[in-house]
């Protein structure tokens, strides 16, 4: 077994001397014909043994109070009903974020609307829908806390040993009076629920006293230790299988209550039991990201550097959770200033729980930084590029300590000259076409690097192909993909000769897709596992290691040239590798970076606005496959147009629903919105982050695109739109003309 603690950079690799050709290369995704071609099994394709019955969850009418009791007989007598379970004490009332990871269980309260409170099992879907519906839920209904803004001076400090505490470096009052030029503001941004394109979604089955949950979920082992306990049995006894994921976004961290519903009705009833939540459901029962209010304090001299950057933020969480929104974490390190303070306040709601959703506290904290660094920088007179440039800091100055890599300035240089920022008008509102009004905007864009332990396990049989095993999964990203591709280089062969095993708790423990964490943890133990078969190789070879050369499926060394299946007869490789953060995560400021430049179009007349052109530019360590690279940059694009101009979680304060539950009124952006996006990635390798020098890059791209997108409505309209998103009724008012 071949291990690897990051507590010292990591020197030459034999992926730095590319043989065969593979790593970076645009290559398409293993399981894209599956995809396209709607043959690939998601969670709801499964197959199982025996007659498959149906369940459908029943959910809480009102937002906070107690169940009084269940009205069930109407529907225990409707056709094809098999079982309503709504007394069982296992019942989940909420999940939890992976990063509580423990889950709620049903005590008759009532916590949010829409919380599950038992279910109806039936022969179909249909029937199990319609009986659940039947199902009257009495209930002793309690005021709730649903009114972030009107509760908002009730929020408290978090505790000192949160997962982000306060930070205060210098007087940030000092700071801002020292300031030549400052901007003291509050901008907000509003909750916004998980839309991935599968819904949440489980099939239970027992086989004996062991549970075998198929479900659409990002992280295997946690998810296995949630239903577990969930379900008050030992993890070992359960198996969790997730080999394709329609979307997760941190959504489908761990387990959700759709599993353990699942895994009760097939308990209850001896058969297998598909369960889907439907759209409307999910908004409620999935954990939400928590709206923001930020107030920046920045102030700069004469001369444009910062003396004073403060971010204080309140966000809200359900009673009982310890997860909140770090709104701050991007901003931490970003620039420079001596005086600088961020905090947090949390307010407690009767709401669905917050929860992670794609970049945690990046997606929302650059959203108010990124706009805050653009006011500051008119009001000094410099252009936002050269404003950033100014206060580019030689290291973290809030933990200080130095940076691993960093290339901000140049993605934004890239980005500045791919995009022609140089004709940009920077007096607002002085461009225009017709009817609409044109507008220039950038923003910096941040995302923490994190490395977590994970483990893989490689096999090399007779005839010279090579399995690949790990409970990673793959949310979309191009898990599959990715691996082969570092298997593959490592060994020498062609990525044909490479098969990919992961969705599976049975085999060795990958973490999983999370935080952005997956191909550096998972990547990092396959390639040590593939080290390891390399010695193994060379063992047989007769040769060191270090002499030998992989390349098309021979090995090469001392003159000879040995087919790898030769090696390998009839003694299979059996290889494993495991990979676990040390000391360099903490010695060095770890992030990826990236500059994004918007135009937008908007309307004179009606306040429409339309994104026009994007241009990215993103440092990000070594890139594996330019091509799946660039599809989550794209990604994370279009996610933070929606955030900048369309999505809002709107919440009935007096009921604590949301009154926009389902995709055609929660406004996610389409192909009309999106013009084509111009990303670009810069060369560079980080050896301070994992063995393969690459960082995490799945939540880099929604960093900062909606400030650029806000930035660039400014520069069009002359209007500061500090409440999020940016809907044409905070614009028409006061359109110019």
């Amino acid at each position: 077994m071949a291990e690897w603690t990051m507590d010292e950079p990591v020197g030459e690799t034999r992926l730095d001397n590319s043989v065969q050709g593979l790593l970076g290369k645009p290559l398409d995704r293993i399981e894209g014909r599956l995809k396209v071609s709607g043959t690939a099994a998601y969670t709801l394709d499964e197959p199982v043994e025996g007659r498959l019955a149906h369940a459908y969850a029943i959910c809480a009418p009102v937002g906070h109070g107690r169940v009084a009791g269940f009205d069930v007989e109407a529907a225990r007598e409707m056709p094809g009903v098999i079982d309503v379970i709504v007394e069982d004490e296992r019942i989940a009332r909420e999940t939890g974020g992976f990063f509580d990871g423990w889950m709620m269980q049903g005590n008759g309260v009532i916590d949010h609307y829409g919380q599950s409170l038992g279910l109806v099992v039936a022969e179909t879907f249909e029937q199990a829908r319609a009986a659940a519906h039947a199902v009257t839920v009495r209930t002793e209904e309690a005021e709730g806390r649903y009114d972030a803004d009107r509760l908002a001076h009730e929020a408290e400090p978090v505790p000192a040993d949160a997962r982000l505490p306060d930070a205060t470096v210098g007087d940030l009052d000092a700071g801002m009076a020292q300031g030549v030029h400052s901007v003291d503001a509050v901008y907000s941004t509003p909750s916004m629920v998980h839309a991935a394109m599968e819904p949440h979604a489980a099939i239970a089955e027992w086989k004996g006293k062991d549970l075998v949950v198929h479900t659409s979920a990002q992280l295997l082992e946690i998810a296995r230790q949630m239903l577990a306990d969930a379900l008050k049995i030992d993890a070992d006894r359960v198996r969790v299988v997730s080999r394709y994921v329609g979307g997760g976004f941190g959504g489908k961290g761990g387990i959700g209550v759709e599993g353990v519903l699942a895994a009760i009705a097939a308990e209850r009833t001896g058969r297998p039991v598909r369960l889907a939540m439907t759209r409307r459901q999910l908004f409620h029962i999935v954990y939400r990201r928590s709206e923001t209010r930020q107030r920046l304090r920045l102030a700069c001299d004469a001369s444009g550097r910062l003396t004073a950057i403060g971010q204080d933020s309140i966000v809200s969480q359900r009673p009982e959770r310890s997860n909140f929104e770090p709104v701050a974490l991007g901003s931490l390190a970003l620039y420079a200033g001596a005086n600088r303070r961020f905090t947090t306040k949390l307010l407690t709601l009767d709401l669905p729980e917050t929860g992670p959703v794609r970049a945690p506290g990046e997606a929302v904290g650059m959203l108010g930084l990124e706009c805050a660094m653009d006011e500051l920088a008119e009001k000094a007179g410099i252009d936002p590029v050269e404003f950033r440039r100014i206060n580019e800091p030689d290291r973290d100055l809030t933990r200080d300590r130095p940076f691993s890599a960093r290339a901000l300035i140049e993605c934004l240089d890239e980005g500045a000259r791919r995009f022609g920022w140089e004709k940009r008008k920077a007096k607002p509102a002085s461009t225009r076409e017709g009817d609409w009004l044109i507008g220039h905007g950038v923003a910096s864009a941040i995302r923490v690097n994190l490395l977590a332990k994970a483990s893989a396990a490689l096999r090399i049989d007779r005839t010279g192909e090579i399995t690949v095993e790990s409970s990673m999964t793959d949310i979309g990203t191009g898990s599959y993909t990715i691996l082969a591709q570092i298997a593959a280089e490592s060994l020498g062969v062609p990525m044909d000769r490479v098969a990919v095993k992961l969705g599976d708790t049975a085999y060795p423990n990958g973490f999983g897709s999370g935080g952005s964490m997956g191909a550096a943890s998972a990547g990092s133990a396959v390639a040590l596992a593939a080290e390891d078969a390399v010695k193994e190789l060379a063992r047989r070879m007769g040769v060191p290691a270090a002499e030998m050369t992989l390349k098309d499926g021979y090995a090469i060394a001392a003159n000879r040239r040995v087919a790898i299946a030769d090696l390998v007869s009839d003694e299979p490789i059996e290889a494993s590798g495991t990979i676990q953060p040390g000391t360099m995560s903490k010695t060095y400021d770890q992030a990826a970076y990236g500059g994004h430049f918007v135009e937008v179009a908007v309307n004179a007349v009606t306040g429409e606005t339309r994104v026009r052109r994007v241009t990215s530019v993103f440092a990000a360590g070594r890139i594996l496959n330019a091509k799946t690279a660039r599809s989550q940059m794209i990604g994370g694009i279009i996610w933070g147009i929606g955030n900048a101009l369309m999505e809002d979680a709107v919440t009935d304060a007096r009921t604590g629903q949301f009154v926009n539950n389902d995709l055609a009124e929660y406004h996610v952006p389409v192909n009309a919105d999106i013009p084509h996006l111009d990303v670009s990635f810069l060369d560079e390798e980080d050896d301070k982050t994992n063995p393969l020098k690459i960082k995490g890059i799945g939540e880099l791209g929604i960093s900062g695109v909606g400030a650029a997108v806000n930035n660039a409505v400014y520069n069009a309209t002359g209007i500061r739109v500090r409440s999020f998103p940016v809907t044409l009724d905070k614009l028409i008012a006061g359109l110019p003309g």
